[in-house]
């Protein structure tokens, strides 16, 4: 089913989306930098506004795929959850993230713009990965559920949009693959941390980090001044 969905994407890319990277003269090609030295650069050079970006984007996806990480083990622990009954909860939660990507995530960068929509989705799931152990029941949790999908759907459209808007055009694929890079290089460790605090300090200490991390995130994200007009709250 994975390999089925993924075939589709590629056959959709290929035949719908048009090719945002515009064709020159062989006159006017400049040599470009590897892209392993503009990743070094992204390193070196913190401050620029592009790496505050990619920055924000690499640590949100650590402290997503840390919750998913051990989201059934956190569940099957405290409410009960069997491998037959702990899909549902996962459908509850892609669901929410559906209808909100696809409902209303349009109408709330309309309102405030793509750096409001980035720090409010950064916000959200701070709180929702800090309120996730709290809850006595699962009702409570819940009501609680809905905040890291929204984050995630407000987060991560919002920073990609931003970096194509401060990435010079010619360098416009180099730097969204940089910053996917950074992305897959988060998804690898996030396991290994998730597991590891799972194990050595309880099953709840991962929820904590990650909104810890996320929070943090969240105040570098007002440090962002995007390249493109943004609508004021």
């Amino acid at each position: 089913m994975a390999a089925a969905l993924c075939v589709t994407n590629v056959v959709f890319a290929w035949r719908r989306l048009p090719e945002s990277k515009q064709k020159h003269p062989p006159d006017r090609a400049e040599p470009r930098a590897s892209i392993w030295h503009a990743a070094w650069a992204v390193v070196r050079h913190p401050g620029r506004p592009a790496s505050r970006l990619m920055s924000i984007y690499a640590v949100g996806m650590l402290a997503f795929t840390v919750f998913t990480s051990i989201l059934s083990l956190y569940l099957g622990m405290d409410f009960g959850f069997t491998d037959q009954t702990v899909g549902y909860v996962f459908l509850y939660v892609g669901a929410l993230a559906v209808v909100m990507r696809s409902l209303c995530l349009g109408a709330i960068v309309d309102r405030v713009g793509e750096a409001w929509a980035m720090r409010l989705g950064a916000f959200s799931l701070a709180a929702g990965l800090l309120l996730y152990p709290l809850p006595g029941n699962f009702w409570a949790l819940a009501a609680i559920m809905p905040l890291v999908p929204v984050g995630t759907a407000l987060l991560f459209p919002s920073t990609t949009a931003l970096l194509s808007g401060v990435a010079q055009k010619q360098e416009l694929g180099a730097t969204m693959g940089i910053a996917q890079t950074f992305g897959g290089i988060a998804r690898m460790l996030a396991p290994i941390l998730s597991t590891t605090l799972f194990q050595r300090f309880g099953h709840r200490v991962p929820f904590y980090v990650a909104g810890i991390i996320v929070g943090l995130v969240s105040l570098l994200a007002f440090q962002v001044e995007p390249a493109r007009d943004d609508e004021a709250l």
